[in-house]
């Protein structure tokens, strides 16, 4: 048995290096802000961030000075507005200047399924009146070779490294996954070097007895972390709720510098991990975000010898 089991601290130390590219994914959901807190820790410079919805994690990344380009498609706080750290980085080179590789999403689904699958690029029909190819050069078009139809295709995106948040996993790195999936088992199989980090740490009989749910399997996993709580602000279905209060907060600490600093120095910084973000958050926060109940039902896979 591989036991990858590792501090959140000794898996950034030993798998995100300056100037790699980073995927930290998640829709919506299993977001691992964690890890990126502990990349702004360790000081981490030059890197380039990858993600389909580059909302407040990249925005915190940015206003520490981790990155110097970001490969997206959509870009702001959702439901609420700008992100406004990420704007002073394109518009004021603050606190580094930033270069902007934009997709549609279904452009950025394309190129991880394509790094995943090692295809040289991925063709898709969404491009048709769209502006993007005339800014982004590398969405390119190829003639069918079926008929007469020229299509647009974008490249393999193959991150360095990937960080996936999920609800569980074994020590090995069996991943259960559930709820919004986004694109976690594509930058699995995308990236060169992959960390898991999951609220709950179970033994494998317990990965075995649902294997449907075993999105990422242990042999794209580098390392394993066990870090409750480390999607917040973000959700995990059935640990605990999205904290939409602290997207509208991180809203107005955004608009300026200063209070973004401020809120970086006391909140990473000055907290020692996770574990101690979390209890500094206090009771109350995660009480307002108990998610309630919803079981799902047990299903007879049957018994073979």
């Amino acid at each position: 048995m591989s036991d990858k089991l590792t501090r959140m601290h000794d898996a950034i130390a030993a798998h995100v290096h300056d100037g790699d590219s980073v995927a930290i994914e998640g829709f919506t959901a299993c977001i691992c802000f964690a890890a990126a807190h502990e990349i702004i820790r360790q000081g981490r410079r030059d890197l380039t961030l990858c993600r389909m919805t580059p909302d407040l994690i990249y925005d915190q990344m940015i206003a520490a000075g981790c990155a110097r380009k970001m490969v997206f498609s959509y870009l702001g706080n959702p439901g609420v507005g700008s992100l406004y750290c990420v704007r002073r980085a394109v518009e004021d080179g603050v606190p580094r200047p930033i270069e902007l590789e934009e997709y549609s999403h279904f452009g950025m689904v394309g190129r991880y399924t394509a790094g995943a699958y090692r295809l040289p690029f991925f063709p898709l029909r969404s491009y048709k009146g769209s502006d993007l190819p005339r800014v982004n050069p590398r969405i390119q078009a190829v003639d069918s070779p079926y008929d007469d139809e020229s299509i647009a295709v974008v490249p393999p995106l193959n991150p360095q490294v990937a960080i996936l948040h999920a609800p569980r996993a074994d020590r090995r790195g069996n991943t259960h996954l559930w709820g919004l999936h986004g694109v976690q088992k594509e930058v699995a199989f995308a990236a060169e070097r992959v960390i898991v980090v999951v609220e709950e740490i179970v033994e494998t009989d317990v990965i075995r007895s649902d294997p449907n749910r075993t999105v990422i399997p242990d042999v794209v996993v580098d390392a394993v972390v066990h870090e409750p709580r480390g999607a917040h602000p973000s959700y995990v279905q059935g640990y605990y709720d999205r904290d939409n209060a602290f997207y509208l907060h991180w809203y107005e600490i955004s608009k300026d510098r200063a209070t973004t600093e401020d809120w970086l120095e006391e909140w990473v910084y000055a907290v020692e991990d996770r574990a101690a973000y979390a209890e500094k958050m206090g009771a109350q926060t995660w009480d307002r975000l108990q998610p309630g109940e919803a079981w799902s039902q047990p299903v007879n896979y049957g018994a073979y010898e």
